[in-house]
C-alpha cells in the first residue's frame, strides 16, 4: 500500500471513530439518573437561596443590580452575563421567580415535561450564576453544565412521571436509543475530563503539591475542617502519598478513564476523593455534584442493573414483584428497560 492510500484509510478510521462516539445512539438509563441527582442538587442549591434571597438580589442587598452590571461589564460597555432576575428588584416579584424556579427544578428531578422543563432549568440556573456573580463557587459550575447538557438528551426517557402518565394513557413505548441522548453524555464525559485535566496541571504549579504537604495544610485549615485529620500529622509518608496520588489522578483521568480496564480505578478514586473532601472538609455539595458528574461514565446496562436489584426489595415489600415500582416508577421491567 503506497504513501498516500494508507494515510486515506488512517482519515476513514478516524472519521468512523469520531462518528461512532458522537453518533452512535445511546440508551437514556445513565441520563437519566444524572437528571434525578442532579436535579435534586440543582433543586437543593437554589432553595439554600430562600434563606436570603432578599439580601442577594434585593434593592438593598449585598449585590445589587448596578454592581452586578458593573462586574459584567466589557470594555465597550455591553452585559455578557445575561440574566433574567436583573430585570427587577422588587423583593415580591424575585419571590415569585425564585417560587417559580424551585416548582420548574422539582419537575426536572421526577422527569415531569422533562423536555421543556430541562430547557427551563438552564435557563434559571444561569440566570442565578450570572446574577449571583462574586457569591458562586465550584458547586455552581458543575451545576451550570450539568444542567446545559441536559438538554440535548432524552433524560425523562426512564425513571419519570413522563413516562408513569405515557404508561396511564397506554402510550407507553420502549426506551429506545437516541443519538442525542449519547452527545449528552459524550459532552458531560468530555467536560469533565477538562476540569480535572486543569485541575491537576494547576495543582502542578505549587510546590506543596510536589513536595507532598499540600493535603495537610487542607486537612490543618480549621475554617473548612469537619473532621478532625491532624493526626496524619505523625505520618507525613500517608500525606505526602495521598498528595501525589491525588496530583497523579487529576492529571491522567482524561487518559486513563476511557479504556474499560483502567476507567473502574479513576471512578473509584474520583468517589474516594470526593468522598474524602465531603467528609473532611465539609464540602458535601461540591463532592456529591462532582461524583454525580462521574456518573456519566457508568454504562446504561449497568446503570440499569444497578436501579433495577435496588427496586427488587421494594416489590418484595409490597407483596407482588410489580405493583409497589408499577405505581412509583412505571414497573420493575418498565425502570429496567426491558
Amino acid at each position: 500500500m503506497n504513501p498516500l492510500a494508507a494515510t486515506l484509510d488512517w482519515g476513514r478510521d478516524v472519521y468512523r471513530a469520531w462518528d461512532r462516539f458522537w453518533f452512535t445512539p445511546a440508551e437514556p438509563h445513565t441520563l437519566a439518573l444524572i437528571r434525578i441527582l442532579g436535579g435534586a442538587m440543582l433543586f437543593y442549591t437554589h432553595l439554600v437561596w430562600s434563606l436570603r434571597l432578599s439580601a442577594f438580589t434585593g434593592p438593598t442587598g449585598w449585590l445589587p443590580r448596578e454592581t452586578v452590571a458593573l462586574l459584567n461589564q466589557t470594555p465597550d460597555g455591553s452585559i455578557y452575563a445575561w440574566s433574567y432576575l436583573a430585570w427587577t428588584d422588587s423583593p415580591a416579584v424575585l419571590w415569585v421567580l425564585h417560587i417559580a424556579a424551585l416548582i420548574v427544578l422539582a419537575m426536572l428531578t421526577v422527569g415531569l415535561f422533562t423536555r421543556v422543563t430541562s430547557i427551563l432549568a438552564f435557563v434559571i440556573t444561569l440566570s442565578y450564576c450570572h446574577r449571583l456573580t462574586g457569591s458562586l463557587f465550584g458547586l455552581d459550575q458543575i451545576n451550570a453544565f450539568i444542567a446545559t447538557y441536559l438538554m440535548f438528551g432524552a433524560s425523562g426517557a426512564v425513571w419519570s412521571v413522563d413516562r408513569w402518565l405515557a404508561s396511564r394513557r397506554g402510550e407507553l413505548q420502549p426506551a429506545a436509543p437516541s443519538i442525542g441522548t449519547n452527545i449528552a453524555v459524550r459532552l458531560l464525559q468530555v467536560h469533565m475530563c477538562v476540569i480535572y485535566l486543569f485541575g491537576g496541571i494547576g495543582k502542578m504549579r505549587g510546590d506543596a503539591w510536589w513536595d507532598g504537604s499540600a493535603l495537610w495544610f487542607g486537612f490543618a485549615n480549621l475554617e473548612y475542617q469537619s473532621l478532625d485529620m491532624t493526626w496524619m500529622v505523625y505520618y507525613p509518608w500517608l500525606v505526602a502519598l495521598l498528595t501525589h496520588l491525588t496530583v497523579f489522578w487529576e492529571t491522567f483521568y482524561c487518559f486513563l478513564v476511557w479504556p474499560r480496564l483502567t476507567r473502574p480505578i479513576m471512578l473509584g478514586l474520583a468517589i474516594g476523593m470526593h468522598l474524602g473532601i465531603c467528609l473532611c472538609l465539609g464540602m458535601w455539595t461540591f463532592g456529591l455534584a462532582m461524583i454525580v458528574g462521574n456518573l456519566a461514565f457508568v454504562s446504561p446496562k449497568t446503570v440499569r442493573a444497578t436501579v433495577h436489584w435496588l427496586l427488587r426489595p421494594l416489590a418484595r415489600l409490597a407483596g407482588s414483584p410489580e405493583r409497589l415500582p408499577s405505581e412509583l416508577l412505571g414497573s420493575v421491567r418498565t425502570a429496567a428497560g426491558s
